[in-house]
């Protein structure tokens, strides 16, 4: 079994997740699906398919987080330091030729949302940085060529 690393926040978010579908999603989901049914024959019935497909996609979300969640190794990112890139990082990064600067932290696969500043340990991006410090020049492939990104600061918060 592949461990998956996460970070504190990471699982206690996949755990709300899982919460939320017990508690509130399969239930309302029941009740659309006893709904569609009184409506009359099922194999023609729109509502029925569209709720029973619907009802695959919550319930293999919900073996998807659970076997996230047995398999999660925590990371604690507060006692993690130094300057050193590594998983739960979070770095700022100056883009070389438009000077532009993100911010990002390393997270795992999981827990990734890169609209929200959280990369992927598995990203070509996170790959690069890791085992780098402050200061250092990392390039990276993008669909668009290639990027040239200084690393301005590596904290762990």
């Amino acid at each position: 079994m592949n461990k998956e690393p996460m970070t504190q926040m990471g699982f206690e978010n996949l755990q709300e997740e899982l919460r939320e579908i017990k508690t509130v999603k399969r239930p309302a989901l029941s009740k659309a699906l006893e709904e569609a049914r009184e409506h009359g024959d099922l194999s023609e019935n729109a509502e029925f398919l569209a709720a029973k497909e619907l009802q695959g996609f919550i319930e293999g979300r919900a073996i998807e987080i659970q076997d996230l969640l047995r398999r999660a190794e925590i990371i604690d990112v507060s006692k993690l330091s130094g300057g050193e890139i590594m998983f739960g990082a979070t770095i700022r990064l100056a883009d070389e030729d438009t000077k532009e600067k993100v911010t990002y932290q390393i997270v795992g696969t999981a827990e990734a949302d890169i609209q929200e500043g959280r990369l992927s340990i598995t990203s070509p991006l996170a790959r690069a940085l890791i085992g780098r410090s402050k200061g250092e020049s990392v390039e990276v492939s993008t669909p668009r060529g290639f990027k040239s990104y200084e690393i301005v600061s590596v904290r762990y918060k």
